[in-house]
């Protein structure tokens, strides 16, 4: 349990170390980033983890790994500036 929860901290940084590189203006601060990444990829590896007992490292890096992302899409803000319309136009 110890290495899957290692493990899944270790994704789950590197996941948002990717995301704060590759999206840095769709994102806010970097350290709110990187705790919801490790955050994300240890709770997703606690569901998978009791879920399905001890044996199955990869699903449960796996679910990890899918937490982790769906928790990180949560901070995304939109590309370009809202444009908004008047009810009169």
């Amino acid at each position: 349990m110890l290495l899957e929860a290692l493990s899944s901290a270790i994704l789950g940084l590197a996941l948002a170390w990717a995301a704060t590189h590759r999206l840095p203006h769709r994102l806010p601060a970097r350290s709110l980033v990187l705790s919801t990444g490790v955050a994300g990829a240890l709770f997703g590896a606690f569901v998978m983890h009791s879920a399905l007992e001890a044996g199955h490292v990869l699903l449960v890096l796996l679910g990890a790994v899918i937490v982790s992302v769906a928790s990180l899409s949560l901070l995304l803000r939109p590309a370009g500036r809202l444009r908004r319309r008047s009810a009169t136009a």
